[in-house]
């Protein structure tokens, strides 16, 4: 990324409101209620008739602003005889109650939840009005072997028969920029996916075209110069109060990438508003600050609020699990009041105290899943991250609160992560690397909470 684009001030942040968190508000179309609430309401006071909803200016589509990340549906205990991985009597009872709460907007890939997420999200849609949600899906032809422009449209047309629809209300060229040109080219310019698809959507099949991104800018901003002939409807993009302006690895501030859209009205769809559940889990004492704020509502409300107080944010995207987070989430647009301006100078605030901490920026999206040794990425780096942030990773045996740091550690990563799932079981074979939209060097970073662990255990630090 050039200079130029690190080197965004804050008031442009404003500008890109609209002019301020008023003219945010006016902004807002298709609300049942834009007032501000008191307090956090109970979850037993869910309303069904306060979602919050934007218009799409590329379709006019009406999208409710919270939107159901489909990466993330509850497992069965033990895989199905066909070897489904999900709870599909769970994943209807969520949509369900989503669908009933006024949520619209549901998202999935080919890939998610090893494979099973099209079909579970499928058949618990199609129990529903076809006119009562608007289905996400992507072409996530990674690798060289399903580059081919036989496999790719394959690909899509298996998409269409897993979620039993005719035709896509969103469809995404999946994770640009993994991969840098040459994977874009060979995924979708090259083999003519691209052209195929534009065809789709003047064809009807597809309504709205678009594409989600990680990583290499050089390739978002040559898609983002094809807006002229191709017309994206959309471009979903990560976006919290951390990566506005402190993006980690290979990816890129989002004061950029929303600046971008916006100075071309193209619609923006944000995917980890919570940074894999980090925003979540603020360590005690910053959480604290939020709390004392607005005590009623959740820490994680704050980040939902953040991501939708931007005017051409058209949904804000959440993989939620458990029926809790799903009404947490609906609380915070049921209506959503956005925050004025000392409540962002606060989360930014937060987000700088925030980087002090030398965390792996794992968001827990899985795609480094399923290991071929057995290891579970993502909870040994969470486990890491939580111990980071409550200090109880000592850096000598010398530190004050050593011993109750040690013990902390150690015992909570046999409780969170079963031993035969543990960093240790780690040999490098670098299968994960290539899939980690945020560009983590994986094996090294087993290899070093590993080599940690053991100086633990021995008390070798």
């Amino acid at each position: 990324m050039s200079d130029n684009k690190n080197k965004i001030v804050r008031r442009d942040f404003l500008k890109l409101l609209g002019g301020g968190t008023a003219a945010a508000a006016a902004a807002f179309t298709g609300c049942d209620r834009i007032a501000p609430t008191g307090g956090r309401k109970t979850t037993a006071e869910v309303p069904t008739d306060s979602m919050t909803y934007r218009t799409s200016s590329a379709t006019g589509d009406k999208v409710s602003l919270l939107g159901y990340g489909c990466m993330r549906w509850p497992l069965l205990a033990t895989p199905a005889p066909d070897g489904n991985v999900i709870d599909q009597a769970a994943v209807n009872d969520l949509v369900d109650y989503a669908i009933a709460h006024g949520v619209n907007y549901f998202d999935t890939s080919p890939v998610y939840v090893q494979g099973w997420s099209e079909k579970a999200t499928g058949i618990a849609l199609s129990r529903h009005p076809r006119d009562k949600y608007l289905i996400a899906t992507k072409l996530s032809n990674f690798g060289p072997q399903i580059w081919s422009r036989e496999a790719s449209i394959a690909m899509y047309h298996k998409s269409l028969n897993e979620l039993q629809v005719d035709y896509l209300d969103y469809m995404l060229l999946h994770a640009i920029g993994l991969g840098g040109m040459d994977a874009l080219k060979g995924r979708y310019l090259d083999n003519g996916i691209l052209d195929y698809l534009i065809e789709e959507r003047k064809a009807g099949r597809i309504r709205n075209l678009g594409f989600s991104y990680h990583g290499d800018i050089k390739v978002f901003d040559y898609l983002l110069s094809l807006h002229d002939t191709v017309k994206w409807d959309f471009v979903q993009i990560q976006l919290n109060y951390i990566d506005w302006e402190h993006a980690t690895g290979n990816n890129t501030n989002a004061l950029y990438l929303y600046g971008e859209l916006d100075k071309r009205n193209i619609p923006a769809i944000i995917m980890e508003p919570l940074l894999g559940g980090r925003l979540a889990k603020l360590p005690q004492y910053l959480a604290a600050r939020l709390k004392q704020q607005r005590p009623n509502e959740s820490v994680a409300s704050w980040a939902f609020r953040y991501a939708g107080s931007f005017p051409k944010v058209l949904t804000v995207l959440s993989g939620m699990t458990y029926l809790e987070h799903l009404q947490d989430n609906i609380l915070s647009y049921a209506p959503l009041e956005p925050l004025n301006e000392q409540e962002f100078e606060l989360l930014y605030d937060t987000a700088r105290l925030m980087m002090e901490y030398s965390l792996i920026p794992c968001t827990a999206c899985q795609y480094c899943m399923p290991c071929p040794y057995g290891i579970d990425i993502p909870s040994v780096f969470l486990h890491y991250n939580k111990c980071l942030s409550e200090h109880n990773v000592p850096a000598s045996s010398q530190d004050e609160n050593y011993r109750q740091a040690r013990r902390a550690f150690l015992v909570g990563y046999d409780r969170s992560v079963p031993k035969l799932r543990q960093a240790s079981h780690c040999i490098a074979c670098n299968q994960c690397v290539p899939h980690c939209p945020q560009s983590i060097k994986i094996p090294q970073e087993l290899r070093r909470i590993d080599d940690y662990v053991e100086q633990l255990k021995r008390e070798t630090l």
